[in-house]
């Protein structure tokens, strides 16, 4: 169900886009470029895009460098969740999260499966949190990334969006790092 609120403004999220992948370049990158395109059409900043190899470290050493970089709220990586050798992502990323969002893959999961069914299992998209910056992990195909964002990430960083958002709690993300 959304919703939103018109007495409340639009604000605007700085998001960071990473494809992870041995074969793609910028130029032929559709799954980066169709994130890139929904966030600037959706009216949020494109703070950084970036394309790495299917390596543990370099996954991990570009998302560590965006997870410290003020400027950049959100990531969202493209590709590697599958289930071959080079599929890392996850294993990349999953040991930075702060805290796990399982309720994103859950629902990703829901959205994919009417569009292809029980192949949806093949991929281990997931999401969390980590220096109050939100982290979500997608597979690697267009189709999947227009799902992703079309179905959860585009009302989720609306601060419009009702009954809740991820925009209005991102102010208190980091309240365990303030307590001590």
């Amino acid at each position: 169900m959304t919703q939103s609120g018109d007495e409340r403004g639009f604000i605007p999220v700085k998001i960071a886009v990473l494809t992870v992948s041995d074969t793609r370049a910028l130029a032929d990158d559709r799954s980066g470029g169709t994130l890139a395109d929904r966030i600037r059409e959706a009216g949020h900043v494109l703070a950084g895009r970036d394309i790495v190899r299917d390596d543990v470290e370099e996954i991990r050493r570009t998302v560590r460098g965006w997870i410290a970089d003020d400027a950049i709220d959100v990531i969202i990586t493209t590709g590697g969740t599958g289930f071959t050798g080079r599929d890392v992502t996850p294993e990349a990323l999953e040991p930075l999260f702060e805290k796990r969002m399982d309720g994103f893959s859950a629902v990703f999961h829901r959205i994919s499966y009417d569009k292809i069914g029980v192949s949806t299992i093949q991929s281990r998209a997931t999401a969390g949190v980590a220096n109050a910056t939100y982290i979500f992990v997608l597979p690697g195909s267009p189709g999947a990334c227009r799902d992703a964002w079309d179905g959860i990430l585009k009302s989720q960083l609306d601060y419009r969006h009702r009954p809740c958002n991820f925009v209005e709690i991102m102010p208190r993300l980091d309240e365990h790092l303030r307590r001590g």
